[in-house]
């Protein structure tokens, strides 16, 4: 059999997996813009323009770029073999199992700290009417509705995930319209020093730095987790082969309108001095202009935003722990599915431990939402590293004539996944350097750590596990 035919029969094969295509095009183009639009800019936006001033716009369009090409590099993979593994399959087909284990187990964490940090940010949320209701109080009333909607079905999910997207999407449209309203017309009490001049006038543009511009780029690329979402949906969605790549090509305007975009406009209507950390810059600007009830509407939407994430979070986690126990890489409990045909016990098991961001709200609120990012930013650039390598050996094996091309190729070939590795490299080393973000790489070790032991445990129960390479004998051959 050739390598070829080995993986035309994977591709037509792979999709179904035991899983109910619920996600209509409608919702996986929804999914798709609300990925892009999270807490990260609603909130974590605040501290990043504190240390960075108006060129915190320049590092959202730079790592945007290289979030597309990221992006691009997947869809080439999805539109080779589209599954719900995405990654974690790729990396195992394409650099072998362990990296495949590594990557799957990796991505559940980053999805699960991740879940921990919309929490904490929704809790902080709500005390903005009620400050009386302490953190964890909120945080554990949002898990439990959020899991309760993510075991019915898929269906129930993508048509929470649409309404939780529409809404974000909705209110930042109309936030840069009323923003440049605001710039033009001169209304509301900023209008007296709305000024695009803001964006130079103090300090510069560059107001600390170019350094301290940079540095902001580990909050900047957490800000971006959950574009590659898309991936994960890939073998739920209804027509992968049109609605993927429809998805994956939008992302450039989504970018430049919600992140690009909305902060010129809000950088304009207020000065960057008055933005701080651990402050929604959104609701600021808001309160600033005055409009009636303006600063409570926008709250409503950040909080939209922080539980459509952590929504998204737990629906990726109970998927990526079924791949793994379906490649005997994880108890084959979480590989079930229950009547409904989602994967309860990978769900369950994850918001379990999503509930340590409650014990965080409780014992630590002022550094909770910190510590999570951090954690969460490395666990996402180890996945878009792998997403990268896998596409730069894809694209080896198509060129050498060992696997078909895709449908959907990225552009710049593996010289655009050369340059977006680099750069993630960067942001790594960046992250080393920052004394408040380098806890994330403590926790990586201890991560690296529990993996190897797990691997090792693995392979002395089944050997052939180690010995497994999901492109064929062709590709093992040839690789």
């Amino acid at each position: 059999m050739t390598s070829s035919k080995v993986t035309d029969a994977k591709a037509a094969d792979a999709p179904e997996e035991g899983y109910e295509r619920g996600l209509g095009s409608r919702q996986v183009q929804m999914i798709a813009i609300g990925g892009a639009i999270g807490v990260g800019l609603f909130m974590g936006a605040g501290a990043n323009i504190a240390k960075a001033g108006p060129s915190i716009i320049l590092m959202y369009a730079l790592a945007g770029v290289v979030i597309f090409f990221i992006m691009r590099a997947l869809g080439e993979l999805l539109l080779y073999r589209p599954v719900s593994g995405s990654f974690a399959e790729y990396a195992r087909e394409f650099l072998g199992p362990f990296f495949g284990f590594v990557t799957g187990w990796t991505y559940w964490l980053m999805w699960v700290v991740t879940g921990m940090a919309e929490l904490t940010a929704a809790a902080i949320y709500i005390n903005f009417w009620f400050p009386q209701i302490p953190q964890w109080v909120s945080a554990l009333v949002f898990l439990v509705v959020l899991f309760g909607v993510n075991l019915i079905s898929v269906k129930i999910f993508g048509e929470v995930e649409f309404w939780f997207s529409m809404i974000k999407v909705t209110a930042i449209i109309g936030m840069i319209v009323i923003g440049l309203g605001v710039l033009t017309l001169g209304f509301s009490d900023a209008g007296d020093t709305a000024a695009v001049s803001n964006l130079w006038s103090y300090g510069g543009f560059f107001p600390n730095g170019i350094g301290s511009s940079l540095m902001t780029l580990q909050g900047v690329m957490f800000a971006y987790l959950a574009v590659e979402l898309v991936g994960v949906t890939a073998g739920e969605s209804e027509n992968p082969e049109k609605t993927l790549p429809k998805a994956i090509n939008t992302l450039p305007w989504r970018i430049i309108v919600f992140y690009v975009g909305a902060l010129l406009v809000i950088l304009s209507v207020v000065k960057w001095t008055e933005f701080s950390a651990g402050q929604s810059p959104f609701v600021h600007a808001f309160g600033r202009i005055g409009i009636p009830l303006a600063a409570g509407i926008v709250n409503f939407v950040v909080l939209t935003a922080a539980l459509s994430s952590c929504n998204s979070g737990m629906y990726s986690t109970g998927r990526m722990l079924r791949d793994l126990a379906a490649n005997s890489e994880a108890p084959r409990a979480f590989g079930r599915l229950n009547a409904r045909r989602t994967p309860a016990v990978g769900i369950s098991v994850s918001v379990a431990l999503m509930g340590i961001g409650v014990v965080l709200n409780y014992v630590v609120p002022e550094k909770a939402f910190l510590y999570v990012t951090s954690v969460a930013t490395a666990a996402g650039i180890w996945t878009w590293m792998m997403i990268l390598v896998s596409h730069i050996r894809y694209r080896a094996a198509v060129d050498a004539g060992r696997l078909r091309a895709s449908s959907f190729p990225a552009p710049g070939g593996a010289l655009s996944s050369w340059v977006a590795l680099v750069f993630l490299i960067g942001v790594t080393c960046m992250i080393a350097y920052d004394k408040d973000a380098r806890v994330c790489l403590y926790v990586a070790a201890v991560w690296a750590v529990a993996l190897g032991i797990g691997w090792a445990l693995l392979k002395r129960r089944d050997p052939r596990i180690a010995a497994r390479r999901d492109g064929g004998p062709e590709f093992e051959k040839a690789g």
